[in-house]
């Protein structure tokens, strides 16, 4: 893994940023996290290359406000894992009418002073009018669907992105997951869960609909399984050459006219990825630590190594932790948490620099 040079702590973030358009509610203040460097054997960067170097690892997340706590973690945790983190480039989807798009690259660049990141500003009213009600309101966030956006938003010469939500932890070099193998077949790369009751994902009316059902999945490259959409390699140039955002958007205009599906933005991936999936470790998606999407109950991780925790469901490690009731792998995620609050205004003190102990995970997750 790459060394970290101990931080300059007396350089807590401890400002708030208000909004650039003058709103008056904060965002949250983070402490500065460790720099890390890269180790031996990374590939040199190529002097003017930039965001168009070929030997970048491009990171793809939504950015906003409210899950800013969870993206703060989530980057602190790829750099500290990473066996070249300079080679990070992070891509930030963000909404274009959000108020706090300034304060939101000045946060990332005070607590991630080397940072190698762009913000790219996303419309919501590209997709509004194509948003159905979801069995939880925060499933309707048009932020959510800001990833069928990737290949229209990166630059072209950006061959591939991995796609994260705001709410993993990584636990392993994010490296191992950028090499996995495409096949001229696919444009998604994810774990899949043959096992989950993938007729759920669907109401009866589709199954009954002699025009869809099983017939939209005849003819695949296997049988159609659930995958999680929060963690994915894409391959941006397919993605583009099939038009992919419009066969997705295609099934959120059925959607609008009959309903097919109850929840959020996955149904209308799955329609149009599922059978056609290459499937990846299930180690690089440990998700539904959130707990379902109603009660956010515990979860424990499944059995297997973990290269990857996604708190995917309603509970959120950082609310969990707030409201004084966490579960047991909240405290994981603890660990990673940047956060500084206002009690800690003249006491704040950096999170654990040590790479996570054994008691604070089960033993398979250091299985790799």
């Amino acid at each position: 893994m790459g060394g970290a040079t101990p931080p300059m702590w007396a350089g807590l973030v401890l400002l708030a940023f208000l909004a650039a358009s003058g709103a008056s509610a904060p965002l949250p203040r983070f402490a500065e996290a460790p720099e890390y460097r890269n180790g031996d054997g990374c590939p040199a960067a190529v002097a003017g290359a930039g965001v168009c170097d070929p030997g970048l690892v491009h990171i793809a997340m939504t950015l906003d406000a409210h899950y800013l706590r969870g993206s703060m973690a989530a980057i602190y945790s790829l750099l500290k894992h990473a066996s070249c983190p300079e080679s990070l480039f992070f891509h930030f989807l963000a909404a274009a009418d959000a108020p706090s798009t300034a304060s939101l690259r000045t946060a990332l660049a005070a607590s991630f002073p080397s940072l190698r990141f762009e913000i790219y500003p996303f419309r919501p009213d590209t997709v509004t009018n194509l948003i159905s009600a979801s069995v939880r309101a925060a499933l309707e966030a048009p932020l959510n669907y800001a990833r069928n956006h990737l290949a229209d938003l990166l630059p072209k010469c950006v061959p591939r992105a991995i796609y994260l939500d705001s709410d993993v932890l990584a636990v392993d070099d994010v490296r191992r997951l950028w090499e996995t193998r495409l096949p001229a077949a696919a444009v998604v790369a994810a774990p899949e869960y043959c096992h989950a009751n993938f007729s759920r994902y669907f109401t009866d009316a589709f199954w009954a609909d002699p025009g869809l059902g099983a017939r939209v999945f005849a003819g695949r490259r296997r049988a159609p399984c659930y995958f999680n959409t929060g963690v994915m390699v894409i391959d941006l140039r397919r993605w583009r050459s099939g038009n992919y955002r419009h066969r997705i958007e295609q099934w959120m205009e059925l959607q609008k006219e009959r309903r097919i599906y109850e929840l959020g933005s996955l149904p209308p991936f799955l329609l149009v990825f599922a059978g056609e999936v290459e499937a990846v470790d299930h180690r690089w998606n440990q998700h539904g630590l959130g707990g379902d999407n109603v009660l956010g109950s515990c979860r424990p991780l499944h059995k297997g190594p973990v290269s990857l925790m996604h708190w995917s469901g309603k509970g959120k490690p950082w609310d969990r932790l707030d409201a004084g009731r966490p579960c047991p792998l909240d405290h994981t995620w603890k660990s990673y948490d940047l956060y500084v609050s206002e009690g800690d205004a003249s006491s704040a003190s950096a999170p654990s620099l040590t790479s996570l102990s054994s008691s604070a995970l089960p033993a398979a997750v250091f299985s790799w």
